[in-house]
């Protein structure tokens, strides 16, 4: 094992002790749930069903909305389903959008003795990783019980590759791990593969055949019958420095767009009162979602603090500025913006999804903007000329619709391994049955 992991597992084992304080810390937050932290040490008091057990790690929301699909195909199949993730909010996504008996754990922290009991108490026989989310411990201790394992969705950003570059013997060896290793791009399998990876395939990206997010009728009409004729603009998955930006849009729109109302839907909900007050601040009224407020024909920003409702934003909103991507985060996922027919907005910081938004924008199927006045003059812009909105949002989703099928590949490269899988199940059933 090469130095730098060594020193790392000795660190983290070591460090111990001192979880407690991370996790109070973290509860004090908001970003652990009191009643489910034992979780985060490998306990749990959810019960392990009987018979073979897939275990499907996404670190957030947007990569497990991005494997949704393939979760409930395994489901489908009859075989259990464990699911782990690491934030508050992507539990809640879990709790909404999982199919029934596909059991979610917060992931423990990797500290070898909470990753052992973990393990102990669920005993996978195939642990699928999805996208770059690669905690250390977890594959050592996981590769070590001669799980099979496989990278699903897999990307690696030239950012990140160039940083792994520093530490090849380290990365090698977490990745050699992986019995398989199926890519998003091309791009992505070349520099997996540089780095030590084995069995690259490109299989396409699972985010594309994700179904457009869902959204509740009765709340959709609600907001509807609120906004009435009003010309609407949306930002989608907004982070810090991005909402000054709107908010300084809606102020210099709103004298020659009677009625416009701005709706902001951050990353994280539990920044909608920062954002509210800058509005206020910056004279406008505003109204917070997480209120039960709706806006009335005063509200200048509305702010949809919530989770699991970026489809309601998608269905009412004509033009959609797609966060993450004005700031230094690398952009967020705009597949179903584009599904749900808005035109897309989005800044030069894509890197995350960089090979969609070229494809989006080579098919003028969304429109990149370089800073806060441009994202205006784009707004202004959409707002004036809803044909070329209205083509825009087209393009987008046919841009979209042609990437897919990343799916049916991933479950066919998997077909062995659930094969497997499925002939212990039917042992077992026989046996009972017996």
């Amino acid at each position: 094992m090469p130095a730098a992991l060594r020193l790392y597992r000795f660190l983290l084992a070591a460090g111990e002790p001192l979880t407690a304080v991370l996790l109070a810390q973290r509860l004090k937050r908001g970003k652990e749930l009191d009643e489910r932290v034992g979780e985060r040490r490998g306990e749990s008091t959810a019960v392990r069903p009987p018979g073979p057990l897939i275990w499907l790690h996404g670190a957030s929301v947007g990569e497990l909305l991005g494997v949704l699909s393939l979760i409930e195909r395994l489901s489908a199949r009859g075989l259990n389903v464990l699911v782990t993730s690491g934030t508050v909010t992507s539990s809640g996504i879990a709790a909404q959008r999982m199919p029934p008996g596909v059991i979610h754990q917060f992931m423990p922290l990797d500290v070898p003795r909470f990753v052992e009991r973990f393990l102990d108490r669920w005993q996978p026989q195939l642990a699928l990783f999805v996208e770059s989310d690669l905690w250390p411990n977890a594959l050592i201790e996981t590769a070590r019980r001669k799980i099979p394992m496989v990278l699903v969705n897999a990307r690696l950003s030239e950012r990140s590759f160039r940083r792994w570059l520093k530490l090849p013997g380290s990365i090698g060896h977490l990745l050699e791990r992986f019995d398989l290793c199926l890519a998003r791009t091309p791009p992505d399998a070349e520099r997996l593969t540089v780095l030590g990876a084995r069995n690259v395939f490109v299989s396409g990206n699972l985010k594309l055949d994700v179904p457009a997010p869902p959204a509740d009728e009765a709340s959709l009409a609600a907001l509807k019958g609120a906004i009435g004729a009003r010309p609407l603009i949306a930002a989608a998955s907004t982070h810090p420095g991005e909402d000054e930006l709107l908010i300084g849009a809606h102020r210099r729109l709103k004298p020659a767009t009677p009625g416009l109302l701005t709706l902001i839907a951050p990353r994280h909900p539990e920044r909608g009162p920062q954002i509210a007050a800058l509005a206020r601040n910056a004279g406008l009224a505003t109204a917070l979602r997480s209120q039960g407020a709706l806006p009335d024909a005063t509200t200048d920003v509305y702010v949809a603090d919530t989770m699991g409702e970026l489809g309601l934003v998608y269905r009412l909103a004509p033009v959609v500025f797609i966060g993450g991507s004005l700031v230094r985060h690398g952009g967020q996922n705009p597949i179903e913006a584009a599904k749900l027919g808005a035109a897309i907005l989005h800044g030069p910081h894509v890197w995350n999804f960089e090979e969609l938004y070229e494809a989006l924008d080579a098919a003028h199927g969304a429109e990149p903007v370089e800073n806060g006045d441009k994202l205006t003059a784009a707004f202004a812009a959409m707002l004036a000329q809803p044909a070329a909105r209205a083509r825009l949002a087209q393009a987008g989703r046919t841009a979209v619709n042609a990437l897919g099928g990343a799916l049916e590949r991933t479950m066919q490269a998997l077909e062995p391994y659930l094969t497997k899988l499925q002939k212990r199940l039917d042992q077992a059933k026989d046996t009972a049955h017996a």
